[in-house]
């Protein structure tokens, strides 16, 4: 049971982490372009490299800052992933059922 109970903590920090304004403009663009369930993977694939290319380029445009790499040799930055991986599962998934059941496609 705590098994269970850590998987749907983690599911619930992933959807947390996506629930922002940034999260969701790129979850609603890909819920918009997906046009089949078995393409889920690839693109939320997709909207996490972009979430993760956005966070690192926003400084760079926004406040000239020097542009930084993230650090891949860290175990928080592989669990960022994980979250944003599980976050964009499930936002991604909600958002094309409502599109399929609105437009009956």
């Amino acid at each position: 049971m705590d098994i269970l109970n850590d998987v749907l903590d983690f599911a619930r920090a992933g959807f947390a982490e996506v629930n922002a304004l940034q999260g969701l403009v790129i979850a609603l663009i890909t819920a918009l372009v997906m046009t089949e369930w078995k393409r889920l993977p690839f693109f939320v694939l997709g909207a996490v490299v972009v979430h993760i290319l956005v966070d690192v380029l926003a400084p760079v445009f926004a406040n000239g800052a020097a542009f930084r790499l993230p650090d891949f040799l860290e175990l928080y930055f592989w669990k960022q992933v994980g979250l944003l991986l599980v976050g964009y599962l499930v936002i991604i998934s909600i958002l094309v059922l409502i599109r399929r059941l609105v437009l009956k496609r």
